[in-house]
């Protein structure tokens, strides 16, 4: 039996293909359309879904979308009317596509792939919940989610047991920890619905000197971690934009034009909103295991992204384990929404899975042979060399110690925002330039961003201080201390400055507060990945890589070969590695194109 989840229309438009019960294969419509982000129907990532399981449409035995349209439409009503007249302007904005395809989804999906059949609606929360708990570890397990708003819900909680779910109450729009924390990504010159993790990332280097102005004036927190914002100071309900004037006033001046310097205002701001973030979701999961009892806890929603708050809740909350959809954000709906239907609708018996989470290490995308590989490659003729299974992992691993900058891109694409070794970029983190080099010569960003490690899991706990596996780049552990060195204070030296001072054994991915946002890699999910680990390990004794994703700022991470070669030959990348075949770049042609092709992309 297939079943089809979709989601789209909002951002991260995306389709999973359920087949018999388990996860088949999910894509995002950005990493086809090459367009971030892009909320337009996935068309495409529908295509892959049915061309990886071989099967054509009338084959579908359901479609179910994530969202019940109508609820959201009426809550965008109620909004509007709120506030009327003063949000005209973006509500004549938002209609004609509500009324041409928002509201006429089963229409859409008809003209868009040819499905006759009847569509199914799951709750965006419900379809959350699902996506959560469902390809989870536990065979029963407490569920949190939290994003900006879906329907009327900004935030939910219940437990699952078998196959079954519970929801047990919702926070409701306006009231959304996630509209907060946009809120601030866009005050701070940030892109909403995309730079919210610059936000995360920009936290370490200020102070939280405006956490209390927050609780006392811009939010009501209560113990069980429902809020309450204050709306007088926000212009989300009807205008263009997240904040007005009475915030500016509130924060010392006008938000960050983009693109501008970063003050200390911004980091002091990101520090506060992200320790207000922290100890709401610390609070959330503290009621959540009250209320449930459960030993372990599953989470899903866009604030579910927020790494640092997920290393707080596994340290500090109640819970013994939890387990994180790795996309968490609204692409992730479209698997929860597939799943709902074949456990909640059709009532299927949940396998007991034993401690072992079915997301298959979310290498669930597209994969290309070696055959398709070498055609590309000499069709176009650019200059390879083939490398044999034994050599492989060793010839990475000795360029990636010489600081070569490796892209590497092998097997199934990764579902989610995070990439996971299968479209990376990697790099040497013993060396103290990686960071900058990264950042200014590859991907094309502010230099203050930090990268993850990839560890063998195995030897995580020799580096870091965290028992857990964390193969989804979803928390942050602290540098041992034996490993790190001291630094100077914010108030010695400016923050590009120590950005440059060596803060560890692995300086590229240690944060200033000495901590990495990780992610440990196994033999069984990703074993080409582990053994070039492993072998880097034996030349220089260190278990650990940088692993940024395969793309350039405004970009989507890349899916195909012509993608992999296009980024490679854009940039300052040493090495490029597709499948078997290795690139080196004083090797290739010279590369032309017409016009700046950095103007063409939307940055986040």
């Amino acid at each position: 039996m297939y079943i089809l989840g979709i989601s789209a229309f909002y951002h991260d438009s995306a389709a999973c293909l359920v087949k018999d019960g388990e996860i088949f294969a999910a894509a995002q419509e950005e990493r086809f359309s090459r367009k971030k982000h892009d909320p337009r129907f996935p068309k495409n990532a529908i295509n892959y879904c049915l061309e990886e399981a071989g099967i054509k449409v009338h084959q579908l035995n359901h479609v179910v979308f994530y969202d019940k349209p109508f609820l959201t439409f009426e809550r965008l009503l109620m909004s509007y009317l709120t506030v009327a007249p003063r949000g005209l302007r973006s509500w004549l904005e938002a209609m004609p596509l509500w009324l041409g395809k928002k509201l006429h989804i089963p229409n859409v999906i008809k003209k868009e792939i040819g499905y006759d059949g009847d569509v199914l609606f799951t709750e965006h929360h419900e379809a959350h919940a699902a996506s959560a708990f469902y390809p989870s570890p536990f065979k029963e397990a407490a569920i949190l989610t939290m994003d900006g708003v879906g329907e009327w819900a900004t935030a939910s909680y219940g437990f699952g047991e078998d196959n079954d779910i519970t929801l047990l109450k919702e926070l409701h729009f306006p009231d959304s920890l996630g509209l907060l924390y946009s809120a601030f990504t866009y005050f701070t010159g940030f892109r909403v619905n995309s730079g919210e993790y610059k936000l995360m990332g920009l936290a370490p280097y200020g102070d939280p000197k405006y956490k209390d102005l927050i609780l006392s004036e811009l939010i009501d927190l209560k113990e069980d971690g429902s809020i309450r914002l204050n709306l007088s100071y926000f212009d989300f309900l009807g205008g263009l934009r997240m904040t007005n004037k009475r915030f500016s006033k509130l924060f010392e001046g006008p938000p960050r034009e983009p693109e501008t310097e970063i003050t200390q205002r911004e980091m002091d701001i990101a520090a506060s909103i992200q320790a207000v973030t922290e100890e709401v979701v610390l609070r959330m999961a503290n009621h959540v295991y009250k209320e449930t009892q459960k030993h372990n806890l599953c989470l899903a929603g866009g604030v579910a992204l927020n790494c640092v708050a997920n290393g707080r809740i596994l340290r500090e909350s109640p819970f013994q384990d939890i387990w994180i959809q790795p996309a968490a954000g609204d692409a992730g709906g479209a698997v929860g929404a597939a799943l709902c239907v074949w456990y909640r609708y059709l009532e299927n018996e949940r396998p007991n899975p034993k401690g072992q989470d079915s997301q298959r290490g979310s290498y669930i995308g597209p994969s290309f042979s070696n055959g398709v590989v070498k055609s590309f490659l000499d069709t176009k003729g650019y200059p390879y060399n083939e490398l044999s299974s034994g050599q492989r992992a060793r010839i990475i691993a000795e360029k990636i110690a010489e600081g070569k900058i490796v892209g590497h891109m092998s097997g199934r694409m990764e579902f989610g925002p995070r990439a996971l070794g299968a479209r990376s970029i990697l790099g040497d983190a013993r060396r103290q330039d990686t960071q900058t080099v990264m950042n200014l010569k590859i991907k094309y960003r502010e230099s203050f961003r930090p990268f993850a490690p990839t560890v063998i899991e195995e030897k995580a706990s020799e580096y870091f201080e965290t028992d857990t596996p964390s193969p989804y780049m979803l928390l942050v552990a602290k540098v041992r201390k034996e490993r790190c060195l001291p630094q100077p204070s914010k108030d010695e030296m400016p923050m590009l400055d120590r950005l440059k001072m060596k803060r560890s054994d692995i300086p590229a991915v240690t944060h200033l507060d000495y901590s990495a946002r990780l992610q440990t890699v196994n033999r069984k999910d990703k074993s080409d990945y582990h053994e070039i680990i492993s072998e880097f390990e034996k030349l220089t004794g260190c278990a650990v890589i940088v692993n940024t994703s395969f793309n350039v700022r405004g970009e989507p991470i890349i899916c195909t070969p012509q993608d992999a070669y296009r980024c490679f030959m854009r940039t300052e990348m040493d090495i490029l590695v597709i499948e078997d075949f290795i690139l080196f770049k004083e090797e290739q042609p010279s590369w032309e194109e017409k016009g700046d092709w950095r103007s063409e992309l939307e940055l986040d």
